[in-house]
C-alpha cells in the first residue's frame, strides 16, 4: 500500500473540536466581510490534509515565525492602525484625548503580539515537527 492510499477511515480529517467550532461560530456573528474571509482560511487550514513541512509553515506564519512574520505579528499592526486617527478616518470625530488614548493601547497591543516570547511555544511546535 503506498502513500496515495491515505483516504481510509483511519486518515479522515475529524471535525473541528467544539471549542475551535464554538470560536469560529461566535466570530462569524460579526458579520464582517474581512473577519468572515480570515474566519474561512482559518476553518479550511483546519480542515485540509496536509504533509508534515506544509504543517510546519503553517504553524510558524500563523504564530511561530520569527522576526515578526506571522499572523498575530500581522493581527497587531492591524490593531495599531484601527487605533489610530491618522490610519482611521472614522475615529477623528472622537475628542482629542480618546483618540490619543485608543492610539496608545493600539500600539501597545502591536507591541506586545508581536513580542518573541509569545510566540516561542509555535516556534517550538515547528521545531519538533521538523526534529530539532
Amino acid at each position: 500500500m503506498g502513500a496515495d492510499h491515505v483516504h481510509t477511515a483511519d486518515n479522515a480529517m475529524p471535525p473541528l473540536d467544539p471549542e475551535l467550532e464554538g470560536l469560529l461560530e461566535d466570530l462569524a456573528a460579526i458579520h464582517c466581510p474581512g473577519i468572515d474571509q480570515i474566519l474561512s482560511g482559518l476553518r479550511y487550514i483546519a480542515l485540509t490534509r496536509h504533509t508534515a513541512d506544509r504543517t510546519q509553515t503553517l504553524i510558524a506564519v500563523l504564530a511561530g515565525g520569527s522576526d515578526g512574520l506571522n499572523l498575530v505579528n500581522v493581527i497587531g499592526q492591524t490593531v495599531a492602525r484601527l487605533a489610530d486617527s491618522d490610519t482611521n478616518p472614522s475615529l477623528r470625530q472622537l475628542p482629542l484625548d480618546t483618540q490619543k488614548e485608543a492610539r496608545q493601547h493600539g500600539q501597545n497591543a502591536a507591541y506586545w503580539l508581536a513580542d518573541p516570547d509569545l510566540h516561542q511555544t509555535a516556534s517550538d511546535t515547528c521545531a519538533a515537527i521538523d526534529g530539532a
